[in-house]
């Protein structure tokens, strides 16, 4: 064997094992953030359906909302179910819905918002109400309850 095969194998073998060095030092990829503890005690077969919708800024205006939410069925909210178990609502200033779930931390408040974040979170709306056939859920971010107020949801027969 002459010196040039000689230099081309002792090349090939130090690129060789700089590359199973360089596999040993990789670190693992981080894992994944944990995502919020919580529970959902409104389930997305109690939610998905058709609603009538009416919203109000004063509370002394929250029951003729919801015989404004009512009337609302001739184009009723449909609200679906989602891919991964949640339901599908359009959060604030969205054309395209989302896949919402309801969340609380303990015994505090119930929130309806996006899996990924928090219970009460800015994107949330807070459960001011909900039996089954009403639903009144208040925008967390104060400038989007500023606009949209406090939407009232109502079971269309």
């Amino acid at each position: 064997m002459n010196a040039s095969h000689r230099v081309v194998r002792l090349a090939l073998a130090a690129a060789a094992a700089a590359i199973v060095a360089g596999c040993a030092t990789q670190q693992a990829a981080p894992p994944a953030p944990a995502r919020p503890q919580f529970t959902s005690p409104i389930s997305a077969q109690q939610v998905v359906g058709k609603w009538g919708l009416a919203a109000y800024h004063r509370q002394e205006d929250a029951t003729r909302t919801e015989a404004q939410a009512r009337q609302g069925c001739r184009q009723p909210y449909v609200i679906n179910a989602g891919p991964s178990g949640g339901f599908m609502m359009y959060l604030a200033d969205d054309a395209q819905a989302s896949e919402v779930v309801s969340k609380q931390v303990g015994t505090g408040p119930t929130f309806i918002g996006l899996p990924d974040e928090p219970a009460g979170a800015k994107s949330d709306r807070e459960v001011l109400r909900f039996d089954g056939q009403i639903m009144v859920l208040k925008w967390m971010d104060p400038e989007v309850a500023g606009r949209y107020g406090t939407m009232v949801y109502v079971r269309c027969p």
